[in-house]
């Protein structure tokens, strides 16, 4: 089950482009470019995949949990899981 299909396109346009920033980080590598360009283009990537995850993480929450939690599903089970996610991707 999942809640993003509606942003599916976005996020995988968003993903590709990221996918497109890491590859120039590795070039930069290659390139011996400067380190602070380096860490600059590496920490871009880092947080257009944090906006990525940060929509999936939303979407799950208003749709999946919700609705879950709606229908009566092991409500602490899911608070739990969620709080896990969270956990990790805060980490």
């Amino acid at each position: 089950m999942n809640s993003y299909s509606e942003e599916k396109d976005e996020l995988i346009t968003r993903l590709k482009r990221i996918e497109g920033q890491v590859r120039g980080i590795q070039r930069m590598i290659d390139e011996e470019k400067y380190c602070v360009d380096v860490l600059t283009q590496v920490a871009a990537a880092k947080a257009a995949l944090n906006k990525v995850g940060m929509t999936v993480l939303r979407n799950h929450t208003h749709g999946c949990v919700r609705e879950a939690v709606s229908e009566g599903e092991n409500g602490e089970e899911i608070i739990d899981e969620l709080m896990s996610v969270i956990s990790k991707f805060t980490n």
